[in-house]
């Protein structure tokens, strides 16, 4: 009972609070918690005239089809290949840049730093996707330049599978380098300034403040987004490869999102693509795990 009352109380005191955290809650259950139920058809030979009641149990064929088809191994390859290239390449990006825009002195440069690097993130992925096809073109900007210095005939970047994985990162970087500065700019600015004055009496410059101060002062926020980021190392965005890939460079570029896209979704095979759904789900799950628990050794920090 007094538990109870201290539940009843503390809704009174923020009701405010949990008012809107309502919506947020919402979404959760009925868009990731409630969807769960339909795991069941990863088990199933389902078909959407008899629903998930009347659908022939096939136990773990689905998987097995999975497992067992010629194009599985690229399939993982390319999903690995893409997400730890975006690791490797893209997730300090924004780390580097919210570190240069703090050493920027002057406000009005600072900004327009800011807000010109924030943009691609608020424009439409279509739009975006659109202009890399446009850049990336035989006769796009890029090919342009680069008849211009070698003198060779221009060629559609996007066509070639060698050049899919650059084009795939480095536009990545440029969408969402700004957008991912602001967590690492905000967890600079609770850093003690006093600490920066002290180091620079002690005769420190300005990449050693960075190297001794800084960074280690950041480092749970970096820990803590690299260990979530880790966690979904399987799910490349489905978007942005399905906008921009062709038939002609599926050997680097087609990603199991994009497989499951082609086999569910236009093939019907709904039991199939939930099972490889799981399947992603649980081995980013272990992952996660793996990740939160060496991040919590190394460096003290973990999610849980």
């Amino acid at each position: 009972m007094n538990v109870l009352r201290s539940l009843k109380k503390d809704a009174i005191r923020n009701k405010y609070v949990y008012f809107m955290a309502f919506p947020v809650l919402a979404y959760y259950i009925l868009f990731h918690y409630l969807p769960m139920g339909g795991l069941v058809m990863a088990f199933q030979d389902y078909s959407l005239v008899r629903g998930v009641s009347g659908s022939t149990f096939v136990g773990f064929d689905n998987f097995i089809s999975f497992f067992t088809n010629f194009q599985f191994p690229r399939l993982i390859r390319n999903t690995l290949t893409i997400s730890v290239a975006e690791i490797i390449f893209g997730f300090p990006a924004p780390i580097i840049l919210a570190l240069l825009i703090n050493e920027v002195r002057g406000k009005f440069f600072k900004r327009t730093v800011q807000t010109i690097s924030y943009m691609p993130h608020f424009i439409s992925l279509v739009v975006i996707s659109g202009i890399i096809l446009n850049f990336t073109s035989s006769d796009g900007v890029i090919m342009q330049l680069y008849t211009m210095i070698t003198g060779n005939p221009g060629f559609s970047m996007l066509m070639r599978p060698n050049l899919f994985l650059p084009v795939y990162v480095i536009s990545g970087i440029w969408m969402h380098v700004g957008w991912g500065s602001i967590i690492y700019l905000a967890a600079i600015s609770s850093v003690d300034p006093g600490l920066y004055e002290s180091a620079a009496i002690d005769g420190a410059g300005r990449f050693r403040r960075i190297w001794s101060i800084t960074l280690p002062s950041i480092l749970p926020t970096i820990s803590i987004l690299l260990i979530m980021r880790a966690g979904s190392i399987m799910s490349v965005g489905f978007e942005r490869v399905f906008l921009l890939y062709n038939p002609t460079i599926f050997e680097t570029a087609d990603v199991i999102s994009t497989f499951v896209y082609r086999r569910g979704i236009i093939g019907f095979e709904y039991g199939f693509s939930a099972a490889v759904g799981m399947f992603n789900s649980v081995i980013n799950f272990v992952i996660l795990i793996s990740v939160n628990a060496i991040s919590g050794k190394f460096t003290g920090n973990r999610l849980w």
